[in-house]
């Protein structure tokens, strides 16, 4: 059993979802889940509404969205520790941030690297912070995991879900059994 979990960090790390812990992260722990890539945490005693970078989600009304919503939710289970690394504010006033799920000996699990390979979710990432998201993206439309179940005709970009009308949105993914 050690030497399965050994293995198991081995090809996270190689697979760049494991990190150690970074100069300029602070802790804290999810009080809501709002959809797969933005959450509630409780850090520094303020609750701060944090954007995911580096991913895009589906919208919780868009095909797979309540899914990858629900997967993220089961993750990251109330009060669920983790370690934010701020980047900025958006639009909507949210933290952006890198965020990490702490593991066995100091490590992290990048919670945007997870996603992606899980199928959860894009990636996006226009300023090159992650290598390998590219290859990590490929690896879950390979495996046909989470939003790639039925191919990349059926994976629509949030930007696009939400210029579509009602009817659009109805008639979109019909066929694919989620």
């Amino acid at each position: 059993m050690k030497n399965a979990i050994g293995r198991l960090g081995i090809l996270l790390a190689a697979a760049g979802l494991l990190a150690g812990t970074a100069h300029g992260q602070e802790a804290g722990r999810v009080v809501r889940v709002v959809d797969a890539d933005t959450y509630d945490v409780l850090t520094g005693g303020q609750r701060v509404r944090v954007r995911l970078l580096g991913v895009d989600a589906p919208e919780h009304d868009q095909v797979f969205g309540a899914q990858a919503t629900d997967s993220v939710s089961r993750l990251l289970a109330p009060a669920r520790l983790v370690w934010l690394t701020r980047h900025g504010v958006d639009l909507y006033g949210r933290t952006l941030a890198m965020v990490r799920l702490p593991v066995a000996g100091g490590l992290a699990l990048a919670l945007d690297s997870l996603l992606v390979v899980r199928g959860w979710a894009w990636a996006y990432d226009p300023r090159r912070r992650v290598a390998g998201r590219a290859a990590q993206q490929a690896a879950a439309v390979a495996g046909g995991r989470g939003l790639w179940k039925c191919g990349t005709e059926n994976a629509l970009l949030p930007s696009q879900w939400r210029r579509f009308n009602y009817q659009n949105k109805r008639r979109y993914g019909a066929g694919c059994p989620w």
